[in-house]
């Protein structure tokens, strides 16, 4: 399995937006491309070393059957990932 894999939620570990947590949506060699679902969108990512980034090991349920599925991969989605996981962990 890819460490870096589309659909985990990482928190950012550096940078202005330290602490804020994004939803993978593509992995290179060197960065990943992180969304919001609201500032940083799908259309808009956010590129952020991998370096600068801790994975969360967990993926939405929602969100994986959504991207296994190949449909509505949306900014919609990454909020509502997010919210569950923000309200989960409060």
């Amino acid at each position: 399995m890819n460490r870096y894999e589309v659909g985990k939620m990482v928190k950012s570990m550096a940078g202005h937006d330290d602490s804020k947590v994004y939803v993978i949506i593509k992995s290179d060699d060197e960065y990943v491309y992180l969304s919001d679902g609201d500032l940083k969108t799908i259309d808009n990512p956010k590129k952020k070393k991998k370096r600068h980034v801790q994975i969360i090991n967990q993926i939405d349920d929602e969100l994986l059957k959504i991207i296994a599925e190949n449909k509505n991969f949306n900014n919609e989605a990454i909020k509502h990932a997010i919210k569950k996981y923000k309200q989960k962990m409060s």
